[in-house]
């Protein structure tokens, strides 16, 4: 009997079974730079922005994987992924990385991301701590991911956005100066502009019914304004053929040798 010698298909899970976050505040943090990320990118096809995805970077290979907290892949569609298979992207793998650490990271755990972060071609990575208000920044040199000297103000080549320091908080900017926002921040945003549009509706229609109404006043103005005039070429006319009747008179009594002028 020939064995059945058909191998089984290779599978690669979407879930490392780890939380995406230890607590609330890594969670908002992960949340915030995700989602602005993806805001940045919104209207670019080919920019693919996700968050605790796992990328498996070599095909035939469902343990060498990792999921960073938030992804960039310039070059890439967007689109519903439940892992990011390298293999099926064109061979192009994130190239930036963004971790946010919480009391649950260990060491050994970071420095083995980072070693998986610069052997597969990361170009820029982003470790922040926000319990301690802590940014580390790496940037790839030839093989290498090499720190970056200070974060503070400090520009990512690749997304253009900036990290700004303060003494208890991170703020993240975006090219055109916008900082990062809260989903939070952005709700209220929404809210206030709807608000705004709101009011300048009813301001519209409050305009729009003056002018009806001066309108309607300018016409019944008009009106008044002909009628009189109406009335007072009448009385022109009146007097007019008052005038023309004595005159004619007048030309009568002269035929018959009467002054019309004399007492």
């Amino acid at each position: 009997m020939t064995p059945n010698t058909t191998k089984r298909p290779i599978e690669y899970p979407e879930d490392d079974g780890e939380p995406m976050a230890d607590n609330t505040f890594q969670y908002d943090w992960i949340v915030r730079i995700e989602g602005n990320l993806d805001i940045l990118f919104h209207s670019d096809p080919n920019v693919f922005v996700a968050g605790n995805l796992l990328w498996y970077p070599i095909e035939g290979d469902n343990k060498t994987r990792v999921a960073p907290d938030a992804l960039v892949v310039l070059g890439r569609p967007k689109g519903r992924r439940g892992s990011y298979r390298q293999w099926d992207e064109g061979g192009i793998g994130p190239q930036v990385i963004f971790e946010v650490l919480s009391p649950g990271n260990r060491p050994g755990e970071m420095t083995r991301k980072f070693q998986f972060y610069e052997r597969f071609g990361v170009e820029e990575y982003y470790l922040y701590d926000p319990d301690n208000n802590l940014l580390d920044g790496w940037l790839r040199d030839g093989d290498r991911l090499l720190p970056i000297s200070s974060m503070n103000n400090w520009i990512s080549p690749r997304l253009g956005i900036r990290f700004e320091l303060q003494p208890d908080d991170l703020i993240i900017y975006r090219p055109n100066g916008e900082p990062f926002y809260t989903m939070l921040e952005l709700f209220q945003q929404r809210d206030e502009a709807r608000s705004q549009i709101d009011e300048a509706r009813v301001a519209v229609a409050e305009e729009k019914q003056r002018a009806e109404e001066d309108r309607l006043a300018r016409i019944q103005a008009q009106k008044r304004a002909d009628a009189a005039q109406q009335k007072a070429d009448a009385a022109q006319q009146k007097a007019d053929a008052a005038q023309q009747k004595a005159e004619s008179l007048a030309a009568k009594l002269r035929a018959l040798g009467v002054d019309p002028d004399s007492p």
